[in-house]
């Protein structure tokens, strides 16, 4: 054969098509119509203008990034979502209402006179409950 090959019919040479790049979106698209089984891999290609090699290049990439994906995915946690806000919102709130419940509580032992070491007064006596003992 010589520079022009032959497409195998005789009718001319061979034309090679040009390099179409396809973009993200319809990668995914052709994927998901590949395995919901509305086109075979023939007719994604000729549907794409692209070659054959590429589309099952494509769905071995796209099949492979799924289990990827899947494997390291875990229940409850989003992934790449950084902190919640909500929560830390929420623990910022509980930080500072604990430092305001212990000074009131600091503040309140000054007022009463409690001192260090001072006696606490106990549960009171009372005729029933949990804390009555039996004689």
């Amino acid at each position: 054969m010589n520079d022009s090959q032959s497409n195998g019919n005789a009718t001319g040479p061979k034309v090679r098509r040009g390099k179409r790049f396809l973009s993200p979106s319809e990668k995914y698209e052709i994927w998901i119509s590949l395995i919901r089984g509305e086109y075979t891999i023939v007719q994604a290609a000729d549907r794409s203008g692209g070659d054959r090699s590429t589309i099952m290049k494509l769905r071995m990439v796209a099949g492979q990034g799924a289990l990827d994906a899947l494997a390291s995915s875990k229940p409850g946690v989003r992934a790449g979502s950084g902190p919640d806000p909500e929560l830390a919102a929420a623990r910022a709130e509980i930080a500072r209402l604990t430092e305001a419940l212990k000074e009131m509580g600091v503040r309140l032992m000054l007022a009463e006179g409690k001192g260090a070491g001072a006696e606490w007064p106990g549960p009171a006596a009372s005729a029933g409950g949990h804390q009555a003992r039996i004689a």
